[in-house]
């Protein structure tokens, strides 16, 4: 198990130092935004899925100015890909923006950047979703958590909020409860569960 521990430390330096490298928060706050760190990394929870998760806050949202922010942070050498979705005119207000960044050819890490209208339903709700979280665990939990990620076959891809659900709220334990415990339970959509 220490194992298991040192990767997720090690794999969180690594994710603070692309986080630094891109200046993405910074980016955003030149374009008068605030980018609010969420998902896995916030909880302290980052094992083999590389993704970094980032909401990010403006007043109004302005499509060019969040261009202008992507293109700074886009514009690193690393940065291989870059997707955009423009959801404005939905429930949840935002514009969707995922790049991935390549550390090897075998080792990239996904970033995805919500840029969400400050005041709109979801705002600080995911904030508060990964404070609850990170509250909620005891070294025992963290440990199941980052275990059933690991054990998590690569090719899988399952939104950690499962893992939080199954472990915290529903006592699974194990990969194979873990397995059966998603059998039974259907998530779809955004989760907003939280302890």
């Amino acid at each position: 198990m220490n194992d298991l521990m040192e990767l997720a430390r090690k794999n969180e330096r690594e994710a603070w130092s692309i986080v630094q490298e891109l200046g993405i928060e910074q980016a955003w706050q030149d374009v008068g935004g605030k980018a609010n760190l969420v998902g896995s990394l916030k909880c302290g929870l980052l094992m083999k899925h590389l993704d970094i998760d980032f909401h990010v806050y403006t007043d109004g949202l302005d499509v060019a100015k969040s261009f202008q922010a992507v293109a700074k942070i886009a514009a690193h050498p690393n940065v291989t890909r870059l997707t955009y979705s423009n959801l404005m005119d939905t429930d949840e207000h935002c514009l969707e923006w995922h790049l991935w960044y390549r550390v090897s050819e075998e080792r990239e890490w996904q970033i995805d950047m919500i840029h969400i209208l400050k005041g709109s339903e979801f705002d600080g709700v995911f904030e508060d979703v990964a404070e609850r979280i990170f509250a909620a665990l005891t070294p025992e939990t963290r440990q199941t958590i980052l275990r059933l990620k690991y054990e998590t076959p690569d090719d899988e891809k399952i939104m950690g909020i499962a893992y939080y659900m199954a472990v915290l709220r529903d006592g699974v334990r194990s990969y194979e409860a873990f397995t059966k415990w998603r059998e039974e339970t259907h998530l779809d959509g955004i989760i907003l569960w939280k302890p």
